[in-house]
């Protein structure tokens, strides 16, 4: 592989680097969703006539530099290059940077379009359009070719010294990934064989779901290969999607070990999180005149991105930019930690952050790759959440009880497009006779008065920027959310209303969903734009829930990767003489303490304790304590904060003894590592079934009509997955031993041991 010796940048990150400046500016100014945009981008050009083209690919080279990009419209009679901006409210109000900014990719747009047409001079206009009342204002200069080709030097020139650090970056990153060598003296059993999957899916730009036991080196394992295809295959980013923060973690340890395994290797590394997590002045507004960190944003930006950047260098301390580096770096520059943090996710090589920066509506790292035209690969940790993470990125919700307290106090200009959403609530709920009930359809009335409320929501916002009151903000916020899914809406989602008993008797309130439950037409895209997907996690079984439900690829491969554990560590006994259904749960509880008193007895240590409900293990404990009040034992509480979490796990000591009792599926059913004598067994009473509920039978309905496998798809495969993730918590290394046991007699049905890892042997 020859080395880089051209850059490619697409018009407007050009010109984001170039000629943006002054304040860091958030202030509420609502702008139109992303089918506003094109709906308005769509209205402007057919108002044109039969000389306009539209979406213009345009492209020019400076020195190493390839300047592309596609401008909005061209009007051949008028020799007029259009640059179309869609907005909200009051144009006088758009910040004079912004301006400033939209000028710059006109004139760089102007000057492609001179020198691919040979033009003497041309007109620009940047147009701008009000999707609320559609109108457009038209803004209108007249510049030289020659004035077009200075500014576009004038740019590329600003932009080339970076150009030519990159591509030396560049360059020097995949000479180094091509040499690059597994980090420890051998692969651990299983770990080959991931390694293996993930660097031939990669060569072959394919997608992969690779199922992978717990305990072998997953990090590594799929990081290592991802990086050392990434030379080869000219990959410019890898992403590295976590569940929780934990994953995040051992994502940045990964990273770690493989850049102290190669101290030449230049690898940047990044780790985004969430706003609320990384803003330093969370009581002050997010622009120039509230916040520090705001003011002059723009103009101190580029050495602090040139400071973080060097701080990755080899020759430095091979920072990794985590939470703590990049706050670091950021307030020695006085600005934002975030927004310095979206800014460096351009620039660097692995990104390690939460699955919403890629899978979800507005994800940046997805946008950023659109934009950008990046090729990049994309691994994704515990992928067995993906279902659940997915659905709710996609679902929206909204109470009747929060639009009441918002009527109370909204101001006068909102009070008759609120009061029509109330009155067109009001009606869905009078005509719905049960407590739930789903539909097949969408309420047109009551979303054209929601559509019509968030218009002047909107409108009030961009008119009084200052009044951010938060009720206001949170309807607006869940309006958008709700009429944006509802332009998608289709067999993937139910739309359903719920009666609720409200705080006061009087009143009661009403929840309208629009509930996601097959997320593979919004995720299939994600997955077609990546070089390569891969999914991995202990508990990927059947491999078709997935596929089908998140929309993978014909051509995904599939990897079973073979356990390093072997069926003598571990003890799986079926407690068939117990049932745990919902109508068995009080006769179980006696029983369920037996076995348990038997085991400690039998062989004292710790033991984990899995239970469906909160109110089914509270029960159980209690009954263990009054059977047996010798044994210590400890509870998950709801609503646990992470000191809580911390405390809880701290009582799983090598010389420790007892029993901690917990919620299946909850903080401590995977991603919990207690090697060892920490942890030497656990009792899983129940199949983790979810509940027969009203939603859930309507999720069985539409699985059977879409995948005709309604059950297994709503109920045995998640609750399944559960019971794995739980008992994969006794042996975490090639030298543990311990017991599970599967209380209920359902686990001796075949179709359900079909589920159960292959190297289990079931007593």
């Amino acid at each position: 592989m020859g080395a880089m010796n051209q850059y490619t940048i697409a018009v407007r990150a050009l010109c984001e680097f170039t000629a943006k400046t002054g304040d860091l500016d958030l202030r509420f100014t609502p702008s139109p969703t992303a089918q506003e945009g094109i709906a308005g981008h769509a209205t402007v050009t057919a108002r044109r006539g039969a000389s306009y083209q539209r979406e213009l690919a345009l492209a020019g080279d400076y020195g190493p530099l390839h300047v592309r990009g596609r401008a909005d419209g061209y009007d051949t009679a008028a020799r007029r290059l259009e640059e179309i901006k869609t907005y909200r409210g009051e144009l006088e109000r758009m910040p004079d940077n912004q301006r400033q900014l939209h000028w710059a990719q006109a004139k760089v747009y102007g000057h492609l379009q001179c020198a691919a047409l040979g033009l003497a001079e041309i007109t620009l206009a940047l147009v701008y359009f009000d999707v609320g009342s559609q109108k457009e204002t038209m803004l209108q200069q007249v510049h030289s070719a020659a004035t077009l080709q200075a500014y576009f030097a004038q740019q590329c020139e600003l932009f080339l010294q970076w150009a030519e650090q990159e591509i030396a970056h560049r360059n020097a990153r995949d000479a180094q990934l091509q040499q690059l060598a597994f980090p420890y003296a051998g692969f651990r059993p299983g770990q080959r064989e991931l390694a293996a999957a993930m660097y031939t899916a990669s060569k072959r730009g394919v997608c992969l779901l690779a199922q992978a036991p717990t305990g072998i080196g997953k990090s590594v394992g799929s990081l290592f290969p991802m990086l050392k295809a990434a030379a080869q295959q000219q990959v410019d980013k890898v992403f590295f999607l976590a569940a929780k923060t934990p994953g995040r973690q051992m994502a940045l340890d990964a990273v770690q070990v493989i850049r102290d395994s190669a101290p030449l290797l230049p690898l940047r590394t990044l780790e985004l999180v969430a706003r609320d997590s990384a803003c330093v002045h969370p009581e002050l507004a997010c622009h120039g005149e509230s916040c520090p960190l705001a003011r002059g944003f723009y103009d101190r930006l580029p050495a602090a991105r040139l400071a973080a950047l060097e701080a990755c260098q080899p020759a430095q301390r091979h920072v990794v930019l985590d939470r703590q580096s990049l706050q670091t770096i950021a307030l020695a520059h006085e600005i934002c930690p975030y927004y310095l943090g979206s800014e460096l996710a351009r620039w660097c090589d692995v990104i390690v952050g939460d699955y919403n920066y890629y899978f979800d509506q507005s994800a940046i790292l997805y946008g950023l790759t659109v934009m950008n035209d990046w090729k990049v690969s994309v691994l994704v940790d515990e992928a067995h959440n993906m279902v659940s993470r997915a659905r709710k990125m996609y679902s929206a919700d909204m109470s009747h009880s929060s639009l009441r307290l918002l009527r109370k106090i909204a101001p006068e200009a909102l009070k008759k497009p609120l009061d029509r959403v109330h009155r067109q609530w009001n009606q869905l709920v009078k005509e719905q006779d049960e407590h739930y009930q789903s539909y097949a359809d969408l309420p047109e009335k009551w979303l054209g008065a929601l559509q019509t409320a968030a218009s002047a929501i909107s409108d009030y916002q961009n008119e009084h920027p200052a009044d951010s009151e938060p009720l206001l903000q949170e309807f607006y916020f869940n309006a958008l959310q709700f009429t944006r899914l509802a332009e998608s809406f289709g067999a993937h989602a139910l739309f359903d209303i719920e009666k609720r008993p409200g705080r006061h008797s009087s009143q009661s309130d009403s929840i309208l969903c629009i509930r996601n439950i097959v997320p593979a037409p919004y995720l299939a895209p994600r997955f077609a734009l990546s070089h390569s997907s891969a999914l991995f996690s202990a508990t990927l079984s059947p491999w078709n829930y997935f596929h089908d439900l998140l929309g993978m690829p014909d051509s995904t491969a599939w990897a079973d990767v073979e356990s390093p554990f072997v069926a003598e560590q571990l003890s799986v006994k079926v407690a068939g003489h117990i049932s745990t259904r919902y109508q068995h749960r009080q006769q179980s509880l006696q029983p369920i303490a037996e076995l348990m008193g038997q085991q400690y007895a039998a062989q004292r240590g710790n033991y984990l304790a899995f239970f469906s409900s909160f109110d089914y293990m509270e029960k159980a404990a209690q009954t263990l304590a009054a059977s047996y009040p010798g044994i210590p034992q400890w509870s998950q509480t709801r609503r646990m904060d992470e000191t809580a979490r911390s405390d809880f796990l701290a009582r799983f000591t090598p010389d420790s003894c007892g029993i901690g009792f917990a919620v299946l599926g909850g903080a401590f059913g995977e991603g919990v590592d207690l090697p060892g004598a920490r942890l030497i067994g656990a009792f899983v009473a129940t199949l983790g079934l979810p509940q027969v509920n009203p939603v859930n039978e309507q999720i069985r309905q539409r699985m059977d009509s879409i995948f005709g496998a309604g059950y297994d798809y709503t109920y045995t495969y998640p609750g399944m997955q559960k019971v794995v993730q739980a008992a994969g918590r006794v042996i975490r290394t090639q030298t543990d031993r311990g017991t599970v046991y599967l209380i209920d007699d359902r686990f001796g049905r075949a179709e359900l041991r079909a589920l159960l890892p292959a190297w289990w042997h079931v007593e």
